[in-house]
């Protein structure tokens, strides 16, 4: 198979050209840059790898990456992160808006399979988890820059429906919940965790601490990733990719402390998000995906569970010195 990956030197995005590259696929990578720093990427060793440094909204370095003789575009190039969209919302509109109209006008002229990576954010605070695809969303105040994110990545999703609906483009939509694991950025909760810990420093419990996610192991993404990719009955469809199983932010914190053998020498360090962030945030007290139809129709369930995942992520943190050197942020993390 001929793939594009865009945001393929990101966290997932180098996960799942890292998948298609070993199973002997061709692939080009779309993105702002190379990650020089982690050693742990080694696209260039591959014949079949090529890289085009550009922006999605950049609409001619798009086509030349995406080309009539490439079978999938996997599109996840965003502008993810709350610092990000509570600093610049606008960024996050023009970013994941324009550059999903960007790629899903190119794939409609090759008539070229995209698949959309979305986000559990979609469904705002909708109050009756777990939440199946088709669900309501339910949001905030649109003067809140929080909801900026959650409102980008459902237009990029009603552009690809849109898309197959009026053109029969075919697209496919999965949404990723809480998803985890090595080359993380520090700036969620798990990445977080790991990197204060394992350098030595307190970890911080925001607010109560009682919140739950359902946190995903990278590799359950991926896989479930190229699924969707791979099945007709995919075509058209949006799939729930992420565990059933909640955790709370307390429990992330202990796991990673328990973990990385630092029980009874590092104490949490409490923060409260409001207090950061003011009236632009608003948070959600848990997030629970429903993933029966991704087991039906992708054969798709977790098999790493948070325990497990959690041990994975410490250990490859500690295999990666550049990682650990990477400054902390001194902000509450994403969630």
């Amino acid at each position: 198979m001929r793939a594009v990956v865009t945001g393929g030197y990101g966290f997932i995005g180098s996960h799942l050209v890292t998948a298609l590259l070993e199973r002997g696929d061709t692939v080009t990578v779309v993105d702002l840059a190379r990650n020089e720093r982690d050693t742990s990427i080694t696209f260039d060793s591959y014949d079949g790898f090529d890289f085009i440094q550009a922006d999605v909204t950049d609409r001619g370095a798009l086509e030349a990456a995406i080309g009539p003789d490439v079978d999938v575009v996997f599109h996840l190039s965003a502008i993810v992160g709350i610092k990000n969209y509570i600093d610049d919302p606008l960024k996050v509109l023009d970013v994941n808006v324009g550059g999903t109209r960007n790629v899903l006008e190119i794939a409609r002229r090759h008539g070229t399979r995209v698949v959309l990576a979305s986000t559990s954010e979609v469904f705002g605070k909708n109050p009756s988890p777990p939440w199946a695809e088709d669900d309501d969303r339910v949001l905030g105040s649109t003067k809140t820059a929080r909801w900026s994110y959650s409102t980008s990545k459902a237009m990029a999703e009603h552009l690809a429906f849109a898309m197959h609906a009026s053109h029969g483009v075919p697209v496919t939509v999965v949404r990723y919940f809480n998803v985890y694991g090595p080359r993380q950025n520090p700036i969620f909760v798990v990445s977080q965790s790991v990197h204060r810990v394992l350098n030595g420093l307190a970890p911080y419990l925001y607010d109560s601490g009682d919140q739950t996610r359902c946190f995903t192991y990278v590799d359950d993404a991926i896989r479930g990733t190229l699924l969707a990719a791979e099945m007709d009955e995919a075509v058209g469809e949006a799939f729930n990719i992420g565990s059933m199983h909640e955790t709370s932010i307390a429990d992330v914190v202990r796991l990673t402390i328990a973990s990385a053998g630092r029980e009874g020498e590092i104490v949490p360090e409490p923060l409260d998000t409001g207090t950061h962030y003011g009236s632009t945030y608003e948070d959600i007290p848990k997030r629970i995906p429903d993933t029966a139809k991704a087991e039906r129709v992708l054969g798709w369930k977790l098999e790493v569970d948070v325990d497990e995942g959690i041990r994975r992520t410490v250990d490859w943190a500690r295999a990666n010195p550049w990682y650990l050197e990477t400054a902390p942020t001194t902000s509450p993390p994403t969630k």
